[in-house]
């Protein structure tokens, strides 16, 4: 049920993506919380193979040598009303750079098998050619087609297990 997905201006429009293949973990110890997460970079999916194609490529992402996409925060800070701010660091094609993040999360809820639910909703702002991201096609007017900031996008659910069946 989880998601991560990107945003970015391209020509009269919104160029979006979404990643397949995630994986994060959640960790509470106390007041504190931490975060961590990877998205495959080859399971990224732009409904136009062609452009897949191109986001796998040293233009972009470069998932050859640099297969992950990574992000970890290990302080999680709640702001009342469900809202939290976390200030993390993103890697992408091999370059970390700090990232502040915000979002909601969900109360804890019960599932129908026994276990413990939450939900974190982040959104964060990059400039893609931070981290090496930097390819563009000059329009006639001499504008550039892709914007350089991105917005990333993620709908995460974590389980905790409680004692019931699965």
């Amino acid at each position: 049920h989880s998601r991560v997905d990107f945003e970015v201006s391209y020509l009269a429009g919104t160029f979006k993506g979404e990643f397949h293949e995630i994986g994060a973990e959640l960790t509470v110890d106390g007041e504190r919380a931490s975060l961590e997460g990877t998205a495959k970079v080859g399971s990224v999916d732009v409904k136009d193979e062609n452009l897949s194609a191109h986001l796998q490529s040293p233009d972009f992402f470069d998932a050859e040598r640099h297969p992950e996409l990574r992000f970890a925060a290990e302080n999680i800070r709640l702001d009342g009303d469900g809202r939290v701010s976390v200030d993390g660091e993103l890697t992408i094609k091999g370059v970390t750079k700090p990232v502040a993040v915000t979002g909601t999360v969900t109360a804890p809820i019960a599932d129908y098998t026994g276990n413990d639910r939450i939900g974190l909703n982040l959104t964060a702002a990059v400039d893609r050619t931070e981290f090496g991201v930097d390819w563009n096609q000059p329009l006639p007017s001499g504008d550039p087609a892709l914007a350089n900031d991105v917005t990333i996008l993620a709908e995460l659910q974590f389980v905790k297990p409680g004692g019931g069946t699965s």
